[in-house]
């Protein structure tokens, strides 16, 4: 198989997927249970993804400067800080730790 293969493929695949999505009566995805389940696989998939960017290192788990700049960035959401200064915090934190050699 081709990369263009693969890519036409992909493409088919997610216009089905995208079809099928407006066959599904309104009254199924509107109803309380299915918005809940949307919201907490949304909040679960990004918890997920950022857990294996922060740790995972190929097959294994790492523990750098990214667990505090993380651990940072969480304590200054919880404290309401603007997003900018989460990111801008956490960016330092991981910065100034491979500085000084704490965390490769």
């Amino acid at each position: 198989m081709t990369m263009w293969t693969a890519v036409l493929i992909a493409a088919i695949v997610c216009v089905a997927l995208k079809t099928v999505g407006y066959l599904i009566p309104p009254k199924w995805v509107e109803a309380p249970r299915p918005l809940r389940m949307a919201d907490l696989l949304t909040v679960a998939l990004l918890a997920a993804l950022v857990a294996v960017q922060t740790l995972g290192d190929g097959q294994a788990i790492m523990v750098d400067a990214r667990v505090p700049a993380i651990l940072v960035a969480a304590g200054l959401l919880l404290m309401r800080a603007p997003f900018l200064v989460v990111v801008a915090a956490a960016a330092l934190v991981a910065a100034l730790l491979r500085l000084w050699g704490w965390a490769a």
